[in-house]
């Protein structure tokens, strides 16, 4: 499925109209009744008697609302309808859902008066829904006093609340929310979701989504977006069955770089998830001195010591030519789970990313030299993906948290362009950019998975999968946050990165039946 700017989205809606002769207000009926629909199942699928506060601005947004409104009130509920916004700049669909509504008996109300005001009070406290028809995509930047006050008051009676498009106070396009913004208990995304439903903190205000198909032309939900949500439907093209005749030479050869001393935990991660998702052999380079834990703590998993610099550190260029050795038999190298950030490892680093020809995974202490400097990996003579967390990606791109956040979708997207880099960004969502444009966003994942380690075993993930899958990235993710929603259910906030990883399996495994169920 697609996920649309809202600029995208508006052009979407007009070629529909001009170019297709579809009607808007068409699509405003079939916008309301799909409202109309999230409201009765809020509801227990009875809105008969039940009182609904409609809250409607003065765009489309605030049309669909007075569609679901007359919908709502055919089935027996009690509506109540205020008005929020400049009366003359109403668009003409609104005019005609207000028409259509006045001929029905429908009393609405302009906040306009201390009166209206003290009534839409009273109705949000004796409502049984309110639905939110306020601003919808269209809102970027500060709310107005008036339709800050409304929030308020609606996020004070803490009703069911069901917000059309997204809810108000949220920018579609980042998930910026500024002094407030409309706490939904549903939001129905009408036609395709918006980068905004997924981002933090708008995410957070949006509840359940449900996307509605309200009939626009199914070309037009294609053609020119270039952001893609990581779903069950496009997982099923990403792992293609294992051929009979596999063996441990064809599933992938993989070289995983990482460890030091205090860190051992993330290289043992990384490598035993490769080996979950069914990489066929797992090397893993350590420093010497470590070399006896992992011999103890991994069986699956062979070892190469690497020489140090000082206890429990690569450097130099004995260890920076084992690696390259071991890189030649290898379908993929990952480096950088808790690897460390010594000067001499840093230069190791650099090293074999300028000189190794072989699928590269970076993570971690791997990207860390480049900060700054993501220039230099333009050096890579194949494309590298790099799999930060946010912070991470910020010291690589050289822009703060809080700038980076609201533009995370079109910084991944530059940064994968700039540095011909696979960029798979960790934060709420996983965000994956490529080289040609495209970004990929995963919500899979849930936020107990706040603990360390999982990000070693997304990269473990990432780079077992290399030889099994052209999506490798894409693959690891939805496996991670599949595993994650596993562990989850069984461990709450309680699960630890191992946990994820040992659910890998089952993902897979969920994989393929959801491949059995269509085909």
């Amino acid at each position: 499925m697609k996920i649309a700017l809202a600029k995208q989205m508006h052009e979407i809606d007009k070629s529909a109209i001009e170019d297709y002769g579809l009607p808007e207000l068409s699509l405003m009926e079939s916008a309301g009744h799909r409202v109309y629909s999230v409201v009765r199942k809020a509801l227990g699928d009875n809105v008969d008697k039940k009182s609904v506060c409609i809250l409607a601005g003065s765009g489309n947004n605030g049309g669909d609302a007075l569609t679901a409104a007359r919908y709502l009130s055919n089935m027996g509920a009690r509506v109540k309808i205020f008005m929020l916004g400049d009366k003359d700049r109403r668009t003409a669909s609104l005019n005609v859902q207000m028409k259509i509504l006045r001929g029905m008996g429908v009393e609405l109300q302009q906040l306009e008066s201390d009166r209206a005001w003290e009534r839409v009070q009273v109705t949000l406290r004796f409502s049984d829904a309110v639905v939110d028809g306020i601003l919808g995509t269209g809102f970027n930047g500060q709310l107005r006093p008036s339709a800050l006050r409304l929030i308020r008051l609606v996020n004070a009676a803490k009703k069911v609340t069901i917000a059309i498009d997204i809810p108000s106070g949220v920018a579609a396009d980042t998930g910026e929310v500024g002094e407030t913004a409309i706490q939904a208990d549903c939001t129905v995304a009408l036609a395709l979701p918006k980068i905004g439903h997924y981002i933090c903190p708008g995410a957070s205000y949006v509840g359940k989504l449900y996307v509605a198909n309200i009939g626009l032309p199914a070309d037009l939900l294609k053609d020119e977006i270039h952001q893609t949500l990581v779903d069950n439907e496009l997982a099923l093209t990403f792992l293609p069955e294992r051929p009979k005749d596999s063996h441990k030479g064809t599933c992938g050869k993989i070289l995983v770089v990482a460890g030091s001393r205090g860190m051992t935990g993330a290289a043992s991660l990384a490598a035993m998830s490769a080996m979950k998702v069914g990489a066929g052999l797992v090397t893993l380079a350590v420093p010497e001195s470590l070399n006896p834990i992992y011999e103890m703590k991994l069986t699956e998993v062979m070892t190469a010591p690497l020489d140090e610099v000082k206890q429990g550190i690569i450097g130099g260029d004995k260890a920076s030519e084992k690696i390259l050795d071991l890189a030649e038999k290898a379908d993929a190298i990952l480096m950088g789970p808790g690897l460390g950030r010594e000067r001499e490892t840093q230069a190791l680093v650099k090293k074999i990313v300028a000189e190794v020809d072989k699928p590269l995974i970076l993570d971690a202490d791997a990207i860390y030299p480049f900060n700054g400097n993501a220039d230099e990996l333009k050096a890579c003579k194949q494309i590298p993906i790099l799999t930060p967390h946010l912070g991470e990606l910020s010291a690589l791109l050289n822009i703060p948290v809080e700038k980076l956040r609201p533009a995370l979708i079109p910084e991944v997207r530059r940064a994968a362009q700039e540095f011909r880099a696979i960029i798979v960004a960790k934060c709420e969502v996983t965000v994956v950019g490529y080289p040609n444009g495209e970004i990929f966003i995963s919500a899979m994942g849930n936020s107990a998975m706040a603990s360390g380690g999982c990000g070693d075993v997304l990269a473990g993930a990432i780079a077992g999968l290399m030889k099994q899958t052209p999506f490798a990235p894409l693959t690891g993710v939805w496996l991670q946050g599949m595993a994650g929603g596993f562990a989850e259910s069984l461990k709450s906030e309680g699960l630890i990165a191992s946990d994820v990883m040992e659910y890998l399996p089952a993902a897979i495994k969920r994989l393929r039946e959801l491949g059995y169920k269509n085909s």
